[in-house]
C-alpha cells in the first residue's frame, strides 16, 4: 500500500509506518472477524500488501498477537496517564477515573484486548506476555493509588493484585453484555474505595 504526496506520486511506506499501519489492519481484523481469523495471511490480504512483507514484521502469528497486545495494552494505559496527568486529583476523583478508564479499555476495544490475552493465554511462552502486561498494570495502579492509601506498600501492591483480577473478571462481564458499563464501573470503583483502608 502507498501514499501520495502533493504531487500524488506514490511513495513507498517507512518500516516504521507499514509496522503501525500493519498494526492498524490486524486491530480490525481481530475486532470485526475476531481473533481467530487474524493470520499473517489474512493481514496481508487486508493490508494490501505481500505476504513477505507481513513475515518481515511478524514472524509468527504469535509474534503478531503479542505486539497487538502490548501495543493495545499501551495505548489505554497511556491514556489513563493523560488524564491523571492533567491535575492533582484528590482521592474520590482518582478512583472515579481508575475505574472508568479500566472498565471503558474493554468497552472502547469491543473486547480485543480481551480476547487477545485469551488467545495468548495458550501457552507458558504466550501466557508469560500477559503476565508482564499485568504486572505493568499493578504498578501503575499502586503508584495512582498511592498517595491515597493508609494501608503498608506491600499491602498495597497485594491489594492492587486483587484488583486487576477483579477488573479483567469485571471487563469480561461487560463484553458478555452481563451489566452496563455505568454498573460495572460502580462496583468496580467500590472495589477499590475498599482496598485503600486498612
Amino acid at each position: 500500500m502507498t501514499k501520495s504526496i502533493k504531487n500524488d506520486r506514490p511513495v513507498r511506506l517507512s518500516k516504521a509506518e507499514r509496522h503501525k499501519q500493519l498494526l492498524r489492519c490486524a486491530r480490525a481484523i481481530a475486532r470485526d472477524e475476531g481473533v481467530d481469523r487474524l493470520t499473517l495471511g489474512r493481514l496481508s490480504g487486508i493490508a494490501g500488501v505481500s505476504k513477505p512483507v507481513v513475515y518481515d514484521h511478524f514472524p509468527t502469528r504469535t509474534a503478531l498477537l503479542t505486539e497487538l497486545y502490548k501495543w493495545l495494552d499501551a495505548e489505554q494505559v497511556d491514556a489513563f496517564r493523560q488524564s491523571m496527568a492533567a491535575k492533582p486529583k484528590c482521592r474520590a476523583e482518582t478512583v472515579n477515573l481508575l475505574a472508568q478508564a479500566y472498565i471503558r479499555c474493554a468497552a472502547d476495544t469491543k473486547g480485543e484486548v480481551y480476547n487477545l490475552g485469551a488467545a495468548l493465554a495458550g501457552s507458558q511462552e504466550k501466557s508469560a506476555v500477559v503476565t508482564d502486561c499485568l504486572d505493568y498494570c499493578v504498578g501503575m495502579f499502586v503508584a495512582v493509588l498511592a498517595p491515597h492509601s493508609s494501608v503498608s506498600e506491600i499491602d498495597l501492591v497485594r491489594r492492587c493484585v486483587g484488583l486487576v483480577g477483579a477488573g479483567e473478571a469485571l471487563a469480561a462481564s461487560l463484553i458478555q453484555g452481563r451489566g452496563d458499563e455505568a454498573e460495572i464501573v460502580a462496583a468496580f470503583g467500590a472495589l477499590i474505595r475498599g482496598s485503600l483502608e486498612g
